[in-house]
């Protein structure tokens, strides 16, 4: 399914605000709130929009520590292997396979270095790893949770 102008702009809307009221999103968009809902419903029926979530600060959870792992299979691992491999880490935040010489690359949240470390060593430990290289963040500098292009 292919968003239309008017559809991509009310994405864009709820995601950069879930809670925004549909009178609201229709002043931005130019439609009224019944129209704003309708088309919500139907982007939910249609599986364009899959939910509404909240963003939460992970600092706020105690997860002051953020690095990415770049990971390095055994030949032959499946992404599926690799994706059920991971579920199990709550401390990672997204996970996906890549081009280049990784396979994988893993967003981490942890409360310390130590607790980065760790988490780092049982990643490295999963049976399909062969080896890791990861980095740490220092700033992020650029965070944007909408798809597409800005509404």
């Amino acid at each position: 399914m292919r968003l239309n102008d008017l559809d991509e702009r009310i994405v864009h809307a709820l995601a950069e605000d879930a809670r925004r009221s549909y009178a609201d999103i229709g002043a931005i968009i130019g439609l009224s709130a019944p129209a704003v809902k309708r088309r919500v419903d139907r982007l939910r029926a249609e599986g364009a929009i899959t939910g509404f979530t909240v963003r939460v600060d992970p600092a706020a959870l105690g997860w002051e520590t953020e690095g990415f792992i770049e990971i390095y299979c055994s030949r032959n691992t499946s992404p599926e292997a690799i994706k059920n491999g991971l579920a199990r880490y709550p401390e990672i935040a997204s996970a996906s396979t890549v081009t280049g010489e990784a396979d994988a690359i893993v967003q981490v949240f942890a409360a310390d270095m130590r607790h980065f470390e760790q988490v780092l060593e049982r990643i490295a430990g999963e049976p399909y790893v062969e080896r890791t290289k990861s980095v740490l963040v220092l700033s992020p500098l650029l965070r944007r949770y909408s798809s597409g292009t800005p509404g």
